[in-house]
């Protein structure tokens, strides 16, 4: 049989850059970066006083259910994201056969705030066990977001949580088209959710990933710049209704693009540090333009991982003109991170989003903050200010902590 194919026909986002498409992508297109001072704890002592924070943000005002405070952050996020995107699509759950419509959830700290307040709890009352509060340990799990958010939707078919680092999302949505194109259901909703805490501001503070230029927040984060230095640290959710497309088609469904493939890889190099000559990125870019049956020179677009990390930048760089060859010189590239915050294992989701957006929109975002090329940076990145481009094809690239790495490939519908 023929594979069946897969398309976006909703999307929902909370993020710094927007809790709505119509602002994230303003302020995407417009290079507004949402980089700030912390608010939510004190950084007097820390190297990295700013991040990107979602602000003015409520879980009432999207879960109708008891006590919507008591989910860590990250769970917030993700159920209002996931349920904007539900709304956006026009899909109506209750007519879709149970077993066929599930959920596929990406994050990297999702359970952690519960496992902080459940120790403290029982140091702060002399071991005592019954100042736990029992909800706790259920939120802890590292799973319990899809569990939750699949719960709020009445999606009864699947539920599953991926965590490969900061490309956890990107590999969600992937697992969510392919057992779409295998037939084991009909709609998935993908992305994902991470929320910022004090301990993981700390911990990226040690690792030095971070950067530490201590002038105006938004022309901090500097990809594919000499001067960059590391990354903004941001949180948020990006969701995704996903469906085959005559089920799509048959109740008139607006569709955003077309998931063509995805393609992962896993360089088992080092903790952290990419392979100086990229292999992983590019066994990713293989894979998703096999599985995409794509050729590299039908590509238009690249949203790069873009982490302005020292060994990031160039290595990423290196990859893409391996795969690419020549065309790499006439690929549009662009690194949104600086506008949006690096939303760690949502970051694959929301710069998907962005890829769709550009399909959509027919535009291609800047890359902020890119006054002096680095010398091993030297591809198109889209410095200054949006572009007007015929975007057929867009590529989004991820990578996560020991050496995973992970492209999603989007096309016009």
């Amino acid at each position: 049989m023929p594979e069946r194919r897969v398309v976006i026909s909703g999307m929902g986002v909370i993020s710094p850059s927007g809790k709505d498409l119509k602002t994230l992508w303003s302020n995407v297109r417009g290079g507004v970066s949402a980089a700030a001072p912390v608010t939510r704890f004190d950084t007097s002592k820390l190297p990295v006083k700013i991040s990107a924070e979602v602000k003015d943000f409520n879980v009432s005002d999207y879960v109708k259910s008891r006590k919507p405070e008591r989910f860590d952050l990250t769970i917030q996020y993700g159920i209002a994201a996931a349920s904007l995107a539900v709304k956006d699509s026009g899909l109506d759950v209750t007519t879709i056969d149970p077993d066929r419509a599930g959920v596929v959830e990406g994050t990297t700290i999702s359970g952690m705030e519960s496992i902080i307040k459940t120790r403290d709890a029982f140091v702060n009352n002399e071991g005592n066990f019954r100042a736990l509060h029992p909800y706790n340990l259920v939120a802890s799990y590292c799973g319990e977001g899809s569990g939750i958010i699949s719960l709020h939707l009445g999606m009864q078919g699947h539920a599953i949580t991926y965590c490969s680092g900061c490309a956890s999302s990107n590999d969600a949505i992937g697992y969510a088209a392919r057992m779409i194109q295998s037939d084991d259901m009909d709609v998935i909703v993908a992305g994902g959710a991470d929320g910022t805490m004090e301990m993981l501001h700390v911990g990226f503070c040690r690792l030095r990933a971070m950067t530490e230029q201590t002038g105006e927040p938004g022309q901090a984060m500097r990809p594919f710049d000499r001067k960059r230095d590391g990354f903004v640290l941001g949180e948020g959710a990006a969701f995704f209704v996903l469906e085959e497309l005559s089920h799509a088609l048959c109740r008139g469904a607006r569709i955003y693009a077309e998931v063509v493939g995805h393609g992962q890889s896993c360089e088992a190099y080092h903790a952290t540090d990419p392979h100086p000559e990229g292999l992983g990125y590019a066994r990713a870019l293989r894979k998703a333009l096999a599985r995409s049956r794509l050729t590299p020179d039908e590509v238009g677009y690249i949203n790069a991982h873009g982490s302005a990390t020292p060994l990031n930048d160039p290595v990423e760089t290196r990859a893409i003109k391996t795969v690419f060859r020549e065309h790499s010189k006439r690929l549009a590239i662009s690194a949104t991170k600086p506008v949006t915050g690096h939303l760690m294992g949502a970051a694959g989701a929301l710069e998907t989003m962005i890829c769709a957006l550009s399909i959509w929109h027919q535009e291609i975002p800047p890359t902020i903050n890119l006054n002096e090329p680095d010398p091993g940076c030297d591809l198109d990145y889209v410095s200054g200010q949006a572009r007007s481009y015929p975007v057929e094809v867009a590529l989004n690239l991820s990578a996560g902590f020991g050496g995973r790495y992970s492209c999603l490939a989007l096309k016009k519908f």
